[in-house]
């Protein structure tokens, strides 16, 4: 699929058809997509917790105000993204460059991110979002449904699925086939309002 076509057809599916199951395959080339989204420094803060374990899909799905495309979609990602990704060994972000190089940049990550932990977490958040909408893109090229979702109980979902205390819950996304179409788009902004020249108005 045209990658502007993938952007004007990608839509918050809810309803999907709990017997359709995508092939092992298929998810790992969407995940490795996913991969390919930015991250700040090379530092690839995203964990992508494909949750496979029917009854673990049950559990967060009562976290979720019983929302049913947690466990009726083939796919349950949790996208999480480690906040302190930037201290643990930054070098290895640029394996591959030569040694001073790497050394150097360690030094700009250290530096950048050092007692700046609102920065640190905005980091995070900036690339999950990156790669979750990558991985619904991607998915959308190969022809499934996806939706965001951010409708959840974040330290319950933390627990159940054994969140480290340096990572974040950043969204979920479901993956796989719709039995409803998308309801119309309605209610766009004018681009005079969203896409402005410059700066803002005085």
């Amino acid at each position: 699929m045209d990658t502007f076509e993938a952007i004007r057809t990608r839509r918050a599916i809810r309803a999907y058809d709990p017997t359709y199951r995508l092939e092992e395959t298929e998810l790992t080339t969407l995940l490795h997509a996913a991969r390919h989204a930015p991250s700040a420094f090379n530092i690839q803060h995203c964990r992508y917790v494909v949750v496979k374990d029917p009854a673990l899909r049950a559990e967060l799905r009562k976290v979720a105000w019983d929302q049913a495309q947690v466990t009726d979609a083939s796919v349950l990602v949790v996208v999480c993204a480690d906040m302190a990704a930037w201290k643990k060994d930054p070098a290895r972000y640029f394996n591959g460059a030569p040694t001073e190089v790497q050394a150097q940049m360690a030094g700009m990550i250290r530096d950048y991110y050092l007692g700046r932990e609102q920065v640190q977490r905005d980091e995070t958040m900036r690339s999950a979002g990156l790669a979750a909408q990558t991985l619904m893109l991607a998915a959308t090229a190969r022809g499934y449904q996806t939706c965001p979702m951010d409708g959840f109980d974040y330290d319950a979902v933390g627990k159940l699925i054994n969140l480290p205390h340096d990572h974040v819950v950043a969204m979920f996304v479901v993956i796989g086939r719709a039995t409803q179409d998308a309801l119309p788009r309605v209610g766009a902004l004018p681009d005079a309002e969203v896409i402005l020249t410059d700066r803002f108005p005085s």
